[in-house]
């Protein structure tokens, strides 16, 4: 069950990438560009989750695993909302703090000692690492997921004051699902570090990239013929 819920998260964000990919190839718009690559991190750490679940693990497996789905997956998530609430100026200046925070965290995550893991189970960074790469995981992790569920709130504000409006109607729907579907992976990751529960955490994963898709849909909801 573990394995077939990393391999069904790997394919939804496998989508999701390759759809914004395509659709930021005609449009050049910032948030899509975000959005692929929070996506290709996202399913190639759910790739690795599979084989790691499959074949056991190792620990190049697990520190490339933790880096792209603990450390840089929803900063680069984060961005693709800012991006789309407040505009490409300010998402290209947060980019490029993104761009050294993305470069400081490999540094750092492939050189860091850590124990050995082996086995099926899903190790949890707390057993394994030092402080250095549970901070940058911390750091990344909350301050992304502030960052998106800040903006799904100023983005309902926003429609609240102007419910006329249906460009901020789907943008106040689009941030609420990735807001919601951030929620449902973070759960899954504090469940994992608390009890250790394999099948919940691979469940969320599934069901909270299916969520933060639909919020892609929502998105880009009128411009679908373009793709």
């Amino acid at each position: 069950m573990v394995t077939g819920l990393a391999f069904l998260a790997t394919a939804v964000a496998a989508l999701f990438a390759e759809s914004a990919l395509v659709r930021w190839t005609l449009r050049r718009t910032p948030h899509l560009s975000a959005w692929a690559v929070a996506l290709a991190l996202f399913a190639l750490a759910s790739g690795l989750l599979a084989l790691g679940t499959s074949n056991g693990w190792d620990r190049g497996t697990f520190r490339v695993f933790y880096l792209f789905g603990a450390v840089l997956n929803v900063p680069w998530l984060a961005l693709g909302s800012v991006a789309l609430l407040l505009g490409p100026d300010v998402a290209r200046r947060v980019r490029w703090f993104l761009v050294f925070f993305s470069g400081l965290a490999a540094g750092v995550l492939l050189s860091a000692p850590m124990d050995a893991v082996r086995g099926t189970a899903i190790p949890v960074g707390k057993d394994v690492f030092e402080a250095g790469p549970r901070a940058l995981a911390a750091v990344g992790s909350g301050v992304g997921a502030t960052a998106i569920l800040v903006g799904a709130v100023w983005s309902a504000v926003r429609f609240a004051r102007d419910r006329q409006s249906a460009d901020r109607a789907r943008m106040a729907g689009a941030s609420t699902l990735v807001a919601l579907g951030t929620l449902v992976l973070s759960a899954g990751g504090l469940v994992q570090g608390i009890v250790g529960n394999d099948e919940a955490f691979t469940l969320t994963l599934a069901l909270g990239i299916a969520v933060i898709y639909a919020g892609f849909l929502v998105a880009e909801g009128r411009r679908a013929e373009y793709t």
